[in-house]
């Protein structure tokens, strides 16, 4: 399904972007260092006009500012245009999404969800082209060891670790209250 329209919106950590088809978000940005970089990123190639967002993307832009806000809003509602997602990835993302705020999950834990446990560094690269972050909270994935791994959205590895610690706030998660800076 084609891209219809997109939006850039003002979040706490900056302006962020939706585009949108009429089955749902088609994408998703977190901030960049500034509005032409997060367009940028936000289209690609895709041309698709600016406009009001739909109720989909007005549900996911809603949501994306709570979180960048220090919120912990629930982002499931959100509709998703999974048009050109693998199979695959449509699993990963699917059970990625119900780990819940301030929660991780390994990605070998990812795999095991999906029934694929040998398919750990699938599932990273899966991460990697998530293109409904942070609805599909690829920052909820941590290494085998801890570590941050890698994040594609915003400032990469720090904007995860920034968003681990907000929605960690009241403690919990895999790691429990370790300070998360230490294994990124």
């Amino acid at each position: 399904m084609a891209v219809i329209g997109h939006a850039l919106f003002p979040t706490a950590l900056g302006w962020a972007g939706v585009a949108w088809s009429a089955a749902g978000v088609r994408r998703l940005q977190l901030p960049e260092a500034d509005q032409v970089r997060t367009r940028a990123r936000l289209l690609g190639s895709v041309a698709a006009p600016e406009a009001p967002p739909s109720a989909a993307a007005r549900l996911a832009v809603e949501g994306v500012s709570a979180l960048l806000a220090g919120g912990a809003p629930d982002l499931s509602a959100v509709d998703l245009d999974m048009t050109g997602v693998s199979p695959f990835e449509q699993r990963v993302y699917g059970a990625l999404r119900e780990v819940g705020p301030g929660e991780t999950v390994t990605y070998g834990e990812l795999a095991r969800r999906i029934g694929a446990p040998r398919a750990a560094q699938a599932v990273g690269r899966a991460m990697g082209r998530n293109p409904f972050a942070p609805v599909v909270p690829c920052h909820r994935v941590l290494g085998a060891d801890g570590r941050a791994g890698g994040f594609s959205g915003g400032a990469g590895v720090s904007t995860k670790m920034r968003l681990l610690q907000m929605e960690r706030a009241g403690g919990g998660g895999l790691f429990g209250d370790l300070p998360l800076a230490v294994r990124s």
